[in-house]
């Protein structure tokens, strides 16, 4: 048999591997020292290809050789496949919402039409915040904007964010409560600037000098409706102390200790600690508003809570004291009528 240059046969067969003897391969494997010794052909070496099931997408995806990667690699988990659907709905959710220019809003059953400009015509407000795009706002029957909120005085937020105007005396109150829900601060500092909100105010600045004023407040009512429910009355009488200076009042001499300027010692204050017989105590204080003032405030703030109250002076409190001092604080007796 005659080769040619190119290792081939004179007839073109490719000549049988010779791989000598099996002491001319110490170092081979013992299966390929056995195939030498027979003669035989060594076998090619396998190739195994390895497909990721981690998704759909994947199964045409690469194939991995285990003729040229590592043991690691094989051991790795396949990368999970985002989903295409999942992100095309959260980039639809994410759009801004556009708004016609003119508005249809239906707040509480009240109908409004109004321009998109004017509800953001201040953007810290709640109102340029659920017309910026960024928020659902359900809508009725009829398509309308729906704002689940009293409209009785959302008529009176418009005109305000369209020219500036203020409403009425009498609804002021009840559209600084609206002003503060759609957090509208500068129809808050003008509100805040008119009476009766001024005079509130006022009346608050001296209210804080009687730090236990509510806590009193709601004693007259606990107490008025306890005694009335027991004795199966429309009304129930109290009795209330309200005293506007510490020191207790003397006609006979020195009528100058009836200040809260007047200093004494420890002993001589434990002499003229008192508490009368009333049911609520109030007082004292050091300001220009007397006793009338803070009445008055009394009188007011229950009528702010529906309860009807009249008042009148039944005297002073005649406790002895100590030498000719006496208490003589005014009693006033309250009238609580229930219906």
């Amino acid at each position: 048999m005659q080769q040619n240059g190119a290792g081939e046969t004179s007839n073109g067969e490719q000549p049988p591997l010779s791989y000598g003897t099996p002491n001319s391969l110490p170092m081979a494997s013992s299966r390929v020292r056995r195939f030498a010794q027979e003669g035989r052909a060594v076998p090619q070496p396998r190739v195994m290809v390895v497909f990721s099931a981690a998704s759909e997408t994947d199964k045409s995806g690469d194939a991995m050789s285990s003729s040229n990667a590592s043991e690691e690699e094989f051991r790795k988990p396949a990368s999970p496949v985002p989903n295409l659907n999942l992100s095309k709905s959260l980039r639809t959710f994410s759009a801004i919402e556009e708004f016609p220019e003119v508005i249809p809003l239906n707040v509480g059953g009240t109908y409004f039409t109004t321009r998109l400009s004017t509800l953001r015509r201040y953007e810290d407000t709640m109102l340029a915040a659920m017309f910026s795009g960024r928020h659902h706002i359900p809508r009725d029957a009829d398509g309308r904007y729906f704002i689940d909120r009293d409209g009785a005085y959302f008529g009176d937020i418009l005109n305000f964010l369209r020219e500036g105007e203020l409403p009425q005396r009498d609804r002021v109150r009840a559209v600084h409560r609206e002003a503060q829900y759609y957090a509208i601060g500068p129809l808050l500092d003008r509100l805040e600037d008119t009476q009766p909100l001024t005079g509130e105010k006022v009346r608050q600045a001296f209210l804080d000098l009687l730090p236990y004023y509510k806590e009193n407040l709601e004693r007259i009512v606990e107490i008025a409706k306890l005694r009335a429910m027991q004795r199966k009355a429309r009304f129930a009488k109290l009795k209330i102390c309200v005293y506007k200076e510490e020191m207790p009042i003397t006609p006979y001499e020195r009528p100058l200790f009836n200040s809260l300027r007047f200093e004494r010692s420890e002993s001589e204050a434990k002499l003229f600690e008192h508490h009368c017989e009333v049911d609520v105590s109030f007082g004292p204080w050091e300001a220009v508003a007397d006793v009338y003032d803070l009445l008055h405030c009394i009188v007011s703030d229950l009528a702010e809570r529906g309860i009807t109250a009249d008042q009148q002076c039944i005297g002073v409190c005649d406790k002895h004291l100590i030498n000719h001092y006496y208490c003589k604080r005014p009693i006033y007796e309250f009238k609580i009528t229930w219906w």
